[in-house]
């Protein structure tokens, strides 16, 4: 089977103009994809569903902020604006939990194009599922979205054993994280340990931090995902138990500001 981690980025990049992210998903043909800052518009696009329509999936999807998206025809040479992590970008406009700077807001106020939905984490499988549960982790006091974690039990066609994925678009280390990952490591407790387990997802943290909070899961991929079209660093991650086979592994640039990260597996 193929597992695949992709922060979507709602399907835009910095400036608002549209990415090639979802056809770049559907041609990677994940059986598996975990896929943070997914997109679902009140009004349209739902990336959620395109994908999972296109790909013949089912899965989850969880609300963690109401934004608003930006679809721009024009931007800079760059993904992004120069010093959008500063700041701020221009394509995706957060304000339920913390107000627009007021550079942000004059910027926000001069876009025609503006689309309200829902962003958030979403799981997406082609296997059959047993269960799917939502876990909320809350929101860190420096952040504008919540954060959840979602935990699918799958089926494996080829040997008829169970197993379950786990997904998570973490907060950053300096938004205090840490905070975070102990709640994570609760639920991951909770999961039998003679199953096997595939835990992925945009941690927003370097493979150090990640073995540092969880010690006892293995990487399935290390290649760099960030930023996407000259990598330096890997925060996005596929961690599994012993029970895994990987047969090969590998990041693509498929259009997002994160690289897609992939394996191929077999138990």
């Amino acid at each position: 089977m193929r597992i695949a981690t992709f922060n979507m980025h709602a399907g835009v990049d910095g400036w608002g103009r549209p990415t090639g992210a979802v056809d770049g998903l559907v041609a990677l043909a994940p059986d598996i994809a975990i896929l943070p800052e997914m997109w679902r518009g009140d009004a349209g696009p739902d990336l959620y569903q395109e994908i999972c329509v296109r790909l013949g999936a089912k899965g989850e999807f969880v609300p963690l902020a109401r934004a608003e998206r930006v679809r721009a025809e024009r931007g800079g040479p760059l993904w992004q604006p120069l010093w959008a992590h500063l700041t701020g970008e221009q394509g995706l406009y957060f304000s339920e939990h913390r107000p627009l700077k007021p550079a942000q807001f004059r910027r926000r106020n001069s876009r025609r194009a503006l689309e309200v939905g829902a962003w958030g984490l979403a799981v997406i499988s082609k296997l059959p599922i047993i269960q799917s549960q939502v876990f909320e982790l809350g929101r860190l006091k420096r952040e504008k979205v919540n954060r959840a974690l979602i935990i699918l039990q799958l089926t494996d066609p080829a040997s008829g054993r169970t197993f379950y994925v786990v997904a998570l678009h973490g907060a950053h280390i300096s938004h205090g994280s840490f905070r975070l990952y102990k709640k994570v490591q609760t639920h991951l407790a909770s999961i039998p340990t003679d199953e096997p387990v595939v835990f992925g997802g945009d941690f927003n943290a370097w493979r150090p931090w990640v073995r540092f909070f969880f010690p006892r899961w293995r990487h399935l991929a290390k290649h760099r995902t960030w930023p996407a079209r000259f990598p330096h660093s890997q925060i996005d991650h596929l961690l599994g138990s012993d029970d895994w086979k990987v047969l090969r592994s590998g990041s693509l640039n498929l259009g997002s500001d994160h690289r897609a990260l992939y394996c191929d597996l077999s138990l």
